[in-house]
This record gives C-alpha cells, structure tokens and sequence, in this order.
C-alpha cells in the first residue's frame, strides 16, 4: 500500500488522516445524493447528503432528514458502511484492501497507521490493524445476533436480520444512528433488556478501544496491564456507575421520562443514559423532556466522550482522567502527576490540557456563532447540540432538523473537528515542529 501524494508537497501523517475523512464524506455525500439513495427515488438536497456522510464517518449520529423513513435500503447501506470505516478509520480498511492484493507496507503507511490508531510505538502495527478488523467484526456479529432474537420476531427475517446487522454496527462504532423511523432512536424499547444491554455493551465494547481489549485479552494479572489500560477501565467503571445513580435520581419522579416506568424500565434507562452520551446518541427516554440537572449531566458526559483509540469522541476518558489526578496531586502538594504508583510525564500533561481546552474553545465558539445563526433557539439548546456534534454524540434536543443551511455547516465542521480530534487538527493546520533553542528568564506569574 502506497500513500501518494502531489509532488512538491509532504504531508504528515496528521495532515493524511485529515485529508481521508475528508475525501471519505465527500464521496458519502456524492452516494448519498443519488436518486437511489431514498425511498422517493428523488435527490436529497446535497446540504443534507453532505451532513449525514459528514455524521455516519464522523460516527455522531444527528441527522436533519429521518434515517429510517427517508434513506432507500441502498441509502442506508451506504451510511452503514460510512459508520464502519469512520468508527475503525479508514487506515484500517486501507491496510486490510493492501494485505488481501499483497501489497507492501511502506514506513510512511505505518507512520499514518499509529496516529490513527493512537499507538505508542511502529512495532506491530500490522497485526494490531488485523486484530482490530478481527475484533470489530466478531463483537459486530455477537450484537447482531443478540438483537435479531428481538428483530427477527417483530419484522420477518430478512428485515430483522439487517436490522440487527446496522445497529450492531451502530452501536459498537458509537454512531447511534437508527432505522427505527420518525427520531424515536429506541425509545420503543426502553424495557427491553435485551435490545437496551446488547446496544450498551457493544457501545462500551467499542468505547474502551483496540488497545485495552488486547491487553484484556491477553490478561495475565492486573500488575501486567498498562497503566493507559487501567486508567481507561477504572474512569470508564466510575463514570457509567456515577451517571447510572445520578441519572436515576435526577429522572426518578419525572413524568416526561422514567417516573410511570417499572423499576427494571428506570434501571434500564437511566444506565442507558449513563452509557450512550459517551458518545453513541441512542436514546431511550426522551432528550428534550429530561431534568435540567439530566440534560446538564449529559452534557458532561458528551464533552469526555471514550477512550483514547476508540471509536468513540470527546476529549476522551483518559485525558479526563489525567487532568483530575494533576490537580489532586496539585492540592497533596506533590510536584508530579502520580496515577496506580507511576509518574506521568510533563509532556502527557500538557497535551491532555491543550486537547481539553482546545475542545472548550470549540464548543464555546461553536455555540457563539450558533447563537447568531439559530433565531429563536434557548443558549442549552445550543450548547447541548454543539457538545453532541464535538464529542460525536448525536443526541439532540430537537434541534438538528431546525438549523439553517449556515447551521448545518457549523455543525457537520464540529463533528468533523471532534473525530478527528481537535490536537490532531491543530497539528494538521499547523507547521512542523521545531526545537525552541532558546531559554527564556523564569518569572512568576499569581494564579487563582
């Protein structure tokens, strides 16, 4: 596999995995477009082409026309596989097409692979990129078989299965795209355990990432996991237990929600949304009804997003992580980072907080201009719709399929800015890195 490019001009591989997703929506776009992408059998505008493809390979999950009743089987084909290579990345398929024609992996190939793949090192990237296609198709057809005991029985064999297939895809990618129809995502299922737990493990199967799934794995004691792969785990654990109560809590009495459900239906719902802000975009009680303290702790939950190496977005679980531990280690007084006895370096530090307060900036920026663009629309609104898009989420208030033409070119930037990651994006705009040689006086500066 070759990775060409105009003479005259080097990319990084930062500036490739850019360029891909680009090139990938566009064509999403242009297939999305045809007449036999809908039901109708007539053009979608190409405003609405450009911002599904630019949703399904973002892996977000808002849409402004309906999934299920709009898009022709070719149409949602053609979504799905988008989901597929935005979730696993479009390094990943380009390796496997490589591998299968016999063609040679060049340095510069393995180079794009471990930023896409947010690896440490070049060693092995090969075999991680089969393990990863490996993985993803085997948990994939896991879900779809789960859920078809549940599809299959309501809509016939055929439409059950591929029922089954998308959103096994959808979920394990963190997508939330559904084909239930009229933007009820699974709201229609929320006392299901079946369909609400399979779509909720594949979400956080996919929201760990390749790496850590390998070390579980290949598990030979908690003393062997890295240090990445525990912090992931344990941020992970606590932040889906601690969203489970509080969502429990914040909804328990509210009747637009989980107040008239059973006691199973409550659970249900509110670890289902504990789990999917982070960043899938199923719901299964309504959005916009939920508590001002539900949708605020929504909110949060979608500015974090997975784990580094996921299919997921946000400023990721990790980075989260890093930054509470800094400013505990802060407040003990103590002049390193310190996480399970092991120090971080200065650098790790300083690269969590530019990706979390590039990610703010965004979100804060993205807000403003929607604030203009959007007549009429509350600031939550608007801060919610702009966090979902960042983190790749996909849930929504309502306010996907209101936004002007302007809105929605906001919007599918986000989501675009928020997959590929917002310090990937800053480098890929940026010029090469250059070794400051000289050294600045020391001063102080007051703080807080």
């Amino acid at each position: 596999m070759k990775i060409n490019v105009i003479k005259g001009f080097k990319l990084t591989p930062v500036q490739i995995l850019a360029i891909g997703f680009a090139v990938v929506i566009l064509t999403g776009a242009i297939l999305l477009n045809l007449p036999i992408a809908t039901q109708k059998g007539i053009r979608t505008p190409f405003i609405d082409c450009f911002f599904v493809s630019t949703s399904a390979t973002c892996v977000t999950g808002l849409v402004t026309v309906d999934t299920g009743t709009h898009w022709s089987y070719f149409g949602k084909t053609v979504i799905m596989c988008l989901i597929e290579i935005g979730g696993l990345g479009f390094m990943s398929f380009a390796t496997l097409i490589a591998l299968v024609l016999g063609k040679r992996i060049t340095l510069k190939d393995r180079l794009v692979m471990q930023e896409a793949l947010n690896s440490f090192s070049l060693q092995g990237l090969v075999k991680m990129a089969r393990y990863v296609l490996l993985f993803t198709f085997t948990v994939q057809i896991a879900g779809a078989a789960l859920m078809s005991t549940q599809f299959i029985p309501e809509f016939g064999l055929a439409k059950g299965l591929y029922y089954s297939i998308f959103h096994s895809v959808s979920a394990f990618c963190n997508a939330g795209f559904d084909l239930f129809g009229n933007f009820q995502s699974v709201t229609g299922y929320a006392d299901n355990a079946v369909i609400i737990l399979t779509i909720s493990f594949l979400i956080i199967i996919g929201g760990l990432g390749f790496y850590v799934w390998q070390e579980i794995y290949n598990f030979k004691g908690l003393k062997k996991l890295s240090l990445h792969s525990k912090l992931a785990l344990s941020v992970t654990a606590f932040l889906i237990i601690v969203g489970t109560i509080l969502m429990f809590i914040f909804e328990f009495n509210n009747p637009g929600t989980i107040k008239n459900m059973s006691f199973k239906g409550k659970f249900l719902s509110a670890f289902f949304a504990s789990v999917s802000p982070r960043t899938a975009g199923f719901n299964s009680i309504s959005t916009s009804d939920m508590t001002t303290a539900g949708r605020f702790l929504t909110t949060i939950l979608m500015f974090i997003g997975g784990s580094s190496g996921s299919t997921a977005g946000g400023i990721k679980v990790t980075t989260a992580g890093l930054l509470f531990m800094t400013v505990l280690s802060i407040i003990k007084g103590r002049e390193d980072t310190e996480i399970f006895k092991k120090r971080i370096s200065k650098d790790t530090i300083y690269k969590s907080l530019a990706i979390t307060v590039i990610g703010l900036c965004l979100v804060i920026f993205v807000t403003m201009v929607l604030s203009i663009t959007e007549h009429g629309a509350s600031l939550e609104y608007l801060l919610y719709e702009a966090t979902s898009a960042f983190g790749t989420v996909g849930l929504t208030l309502g306010l996907t399929t209101k936004l002007s033409f302007i809105g929605k070119i906001i919007i599918a930037f986000t989501m675009y800015a928020g997959r590929v990651g917002p310090l990937t994006l800053a480098l890929a705009l940026s010029k090469k890195k250059t070794s400051n040689t000289i050294k600045y006086p020391e001063d102080k500066v007051l703080v807080g």
